[in-house]
């Protein structure tokens, strides 16, 4: 198989810095953060932003079932059992608020 071979060639000189000639690497910079994905919030930053802004620990089930009862995506657990050793507990009114600021916070939601 031959390959054909171009039928004209374009060069592009580009200079970086600072002028109205040249592109700003701030710039350049500024626009790649954009297009950077939003780290994985843990259930970890989740329970030390709870605690250290309202004074109490949140379970991991009750992030669990706040994301679920939001329609967040979950993932499976590779601990994740069929049969819950103990059924959901609601969790309390005071905790469901502090998770849901929590998932605001990290713009979750």
């Amino acid at each position: 198989m031959s390959h054909k071979s171009p039928d004209s060639v374009i060069n592009v000189k580009v200079e970086f810095g600072e002028g109205d000639d040249k592109i700003s690497l701030d710039a350049i910079a500024e626009r790649a953060k954009k297009y950077q994905p939003k780290p994985k919030i843990t259930y970890k930053m989740i329970q030390e932003y709870v605690g250290k802004k309202y004074g109490f620990k949140v379970h991991t089930a009750y992030i669990a079932e706040v994301k679920r009862s939001l329609g967040l995506t979950m993932y499976d657990a590779p601990n994740a059992t069929e049969e819950l050793k103990q059924p959901g507990k609601r969790p309390p009114k005071e905790k469901v608020e502090a998770i849901i600021e929590a998932l605001k916070h990290f713009e979750v939601i």
